[in-house]
């Protein structure tokens, strides 16, 4: 496959993650974290890390506006909730350090 069309369907993968997780607002972080060892803020984290190695800017903050398609401080106000205790052990036991 040339590396050109590996990178568009690449893109296109990302895109769709990025929409499958703005259709399922219901998935909390943390849940994620405790399944998949992953979450929204990996993914921004992970965008501006490779934005900041090719020479392009990107703080936190619109890495984050990029994955969560509005400001964080907006997503977390309308769509996320408490961690309960149980969420919270899990996590602990499942991500240290983390």
């Amino acid at each position: 496959m040339p590396e050109p069309t590996k990178t568009e369907l690449e893109a296109a993968a990302f895109r769709r993650l990025l929409a499958h997780l703005d259709d399922r607002k219901d998935v909390q972080n943390i849940d994620m974290m405790n399944l998949a060892g992953f979450c929204r803020n990996c993914l921004s984290r992970w965008y501006q890390e490779e934005a900041n190695a090719r020479g392009v800017e990107i703080d936190k903050e619109t890495a984050r506006e990029i994955v969560y398609g509005m400001p964080y401080s907006e997503w977390k106000a309308k769509h996320q909730t408490e961690a309960t205790e149980d969420q919270k052990a899990a996590f602990e036991g499942s991500n240290p350090g983390h």
